[in-house]
């Protein structure tokens, strides 16, 4: 039988379950989970970390290691079950007819070999066809990626490519034996919003023009509304719930569903007046699951005697024969109930500027040759003439994708380098040319950082308590080392955190909550501004819903100034007051968050916002991908910087663009737009996001 004469489901799972093994005991990671996956469907895989999704994966790929083993139901490709394939006909199936991509697109690359080496070895070795054939084949992908000049990337190494260039060679190579199945774990975790809209277009029209069935592996609920046709819910080892985008976005059916939509900063979400709401208590552990429903502890209806008696079954929803749930009660439940409002806030009051940056640059010098000591010097621009002030009590959100400077900027403020030209002024004292390691205690103290992965910034080998002690020391708080330890205490209250934990070492806790160790850390000396960078990019979504909320409450009770650093446009548009755009180097844009989201944009501001997945079916998005990838800057466009990817450009007169940078034009209550387009243009720019009518 040919690969392509099979007209059943691609992939069947039934009742999988699957477990690890240690000396202890079985640990059972994943129970009872079904899906199939038809001929040129795209099913969404969602759920927080540690759920099972990567386990069902390795499952279907039939590489669980030494300790992982299918404990019950089956895994059938194409009709076959995969359990009973030989190893020989495995090696055949895997690659061939099945492809995985993975978060890391490097841990897919060969270092040392060249792209087109690389492609040809997938043809060649599992279909024998001669080298010429699998060369004009790797050319097609490569082109059908859409990656520029695809001779050279061929030619090229894997380090001399962009992450998303990466990626993008990874799907190439998962291509290039026409797979039945491709399963794609997490593809753009790693990626620039502008990067992963364009990924995702691309594994989308791809599934369409060689008919790939796909299992897409995300946490992200607006990516999968944007890939896929179908969807399924899991917690802790178990599917909840199953159906169409549109059944389970819109008539959901299981109350952990429910629970992830309202952590997610939608359109309409507000800090103050509709705070999202974190699911309560935390996921639990494999061998520490409860009886009856695993979601039973954390969940809005639970019913004891009823919810936590036996196993609970997936059943149908009544009337819909491809949407299942797993809840006792959902035939009960009034799904269109309003939500309980989390307690209203009142919004903090923006008090005088704290910070002032005045035309801040920051360059660095690098050798045009610094392997082998060329002497041509070359400089690096990585903030250019930088303008802003930030007030008390007020959220500063600053946005644009990696190399545009932003962590540049919170390096300089922070001390750990100095401006090459420009001020930094907090409260009214020039900061910007004073090293970390000369200023004063108190300056210190005054600006603190809150940084994106909270396992690299706490010292393993100290505990909670002591690492929030020394940060007391170090800021002269406190006479002696008991006054010392009831602050700490304090401050663990503060982050919402039992004081038992200042007993427990960093490994002891989940992420969320090493994040609220860092937090606590942040504000142990009464901080007045915190520099958060990313700080919730490498959480689940019901965990930054609580961490958000924590920044926000401390927020409101110190007054501190926020600097949000992000990428993520949603969470800026639910907590930030004010947003400033960056790129490469530059503020493009800066206003109020009404004003950034809302048209006349800069555009790149247009292009971030069409770029962000949305988890709404009744959202329409203008639809704009970026092409080609951000410039370096150590060769940065001349004029505009971002002329070279410009939609607008066109409209331009003069080629002024490519000759100038504009200057930065003040529009009505001083919402600044750095571009050269006229006000007519800028007057009759429609939104980018627009709720559907009903």
């Amino acid at each position: 039988m040919s690969k392509f004469d099979y007209d059943g489901p691609i992939l069947e799972i039934d009742k999988l379950s699957i477990s690890f093994f240690t000396r202890l005991r079985e640990i059972p990671a994943v129970m009872d989970f079904s899906v199939t996956v038809q001929p040129g469907e795209a099913v969404g895989l969602v759920g927080e970390s540690g759920c099972g999704k990567s386990t069902v994966a390795l499952g279907v790929m039939q590489d669980l290691g030494k300790n992982g083993r299918v404990v019950g139901g089956s895994i059938k490709f194409k009709g076959r079950d995969l359990a009973e394939m030989s190893a020989e006909e495995l090696r055949d199936v895997r690659g061939n007819e099945i492809a995985m991509i993975y978060q890391e697109p490097m841990a897919s690359l060969n270092p040392a070999m060249k792209i087109g080496r690389q492609l040809i070895e997938v043809p060649i070795i599992h279909e024998g066809i001669s080298e010429k054939e699998a060369q004009q084949r790797a050319l097609q992908v490569v082109t059908d990626v859409k990656l520029p000049d695809p001779a050279r990337i061929l030619n090229s190494y894997p380090h001399q490519l962009s992450g998303g260039q990466q990626q993008r060679i990874v799907i190439a190579m998962a291509l290039m034996s026409k797979p039945a199945l491709l399963i794609l774990d997490e593809p753009t975790t790693a990626l620039d919003v502008t990067v992963e809209a364009a990924i995702v277009e691309l594994v989308r029209d791809l599934g369409k023009k060689y008919g790939t069935s796909m299992l897409f592996i995300s946490h992200n609920l607006g990516l999968v509304l944007e890939t896929c046709d179908r969807i399924c819910v899991m917690y802790s080892g178990e599917a909840v719930e199953r159906g169409s985008i549109e059944d389970v976005f819109d008539e959901m059916q299981h109350p952990y569903t429910q629970a992830l939509f309202r952590s997610i900063p939608l359109p309409g979400a507000d800090k103050n007046a509709r705070p999202l709401v974190a699911i309560p208590g935390n996921f639990p552990l494999p061998h520490e699951r409860p009886n009856g429903c695993n979601f039973g502890p954390r969940c809005d209806y639970f019913e004891a005697g009823r919810c936590d008696q036996s196993e609970i079954a997936m059943v149908n929803v009544a009337g819909n024969d491809r949407h299942a749930t797993r809840c006792l009660k959902h035939a009960e439940i009034d799904w269109n109930a309003p939500i309980t409002l989390g307690e209203q806030k009142e919004k903090g009051e923006i008090g005088k500027v704290v910070l002032k940056m005045d035309n801040l640059k920051k360059y660095y010098e690098v050798s045009a040759n610094a392997l082998f000591g060329g002497s041509n010097k070359k400089v690096v621009k990585a903030n250019e003439t930088l303008s802003f002030e930030a007030r008390e009590s007020e959220t500063l959100a600053i946005v644009g994708e990696s190399g545009c400077g932003k962590s540049t900027f919170a390096k300089v403020l922070m001390g750990l380098e100095t401006a090459t030209d420009g001020e930094i002024l907090l409260d009214n004292q020039s900061i910007g040319n004073t090293p970390i390691a000369d200023r004063e205690t108190k300056t210190v103290a005054d600006v603190q950082m809150v940084f994106q992965n909270p396992f690299d910034t706490l010292n393993p080998s100290m505990t909670v308590g002591r690492q929030i002690i020394r940060a007391l020391e170090i800021f002269k708080i406190g006479n002696s080392e008991a006054e010392r330890r009831e602050r700490m205490l304090e401050l663990l209250d503060l982050v919402k955190l039992p004081r038992a934990f200042a007993d427990r070492m960093p490994r002891q806790l989940s992420g969320g909550q090493k994040q609220r160790v860092g937090i606590a850390r942040a504000f142990s000396g009464g901080a007045r501004i915190v520099v958060a960078d990313e700080p919730v990019s490498a959480l689940d979504v019901s965990v930054q819903a609580a961490v958000t909320d924590l920044l926000m409450e401390i927020q409101r009770n110190e007054k501190t100034t926020l600097l949000f650093i992000s990428h993520d446009l949603s969470i800026v548009r639910y907590l930030s007051d004010r947003v400033m755009v960056m790129y490469l180097g530059h503020v493009v844009e800066l206003g109020t968050t009404e004003q950034v989201f809302s048209p006349p944009y800069h555009p790149y501001t247009e292009a971030l916002l069409s770029a962000v997945p949305i988890a709404d079916t009744s959202i329409e998005k203008k639809h704009i991908v970026l092409e080609g990838d951000i410039p370096s800057a150590m060769n940065p466009p001349s004029g505009c910087p971002f002329q070279t990817r410009c939609g607008w450009k066109s409209q331009v007169p003069g080629g002024l663009c490519e000759k100038e940078v504009p200057p930065v034009r003040i529009l009505e209550d001083n919402h600044q737009v750095k571009c050269h387009l006229s006000d007519e243009k800028l007057a009759k720019m429609e939104p980018v996001i627009k709720i559907a009518a009903e």
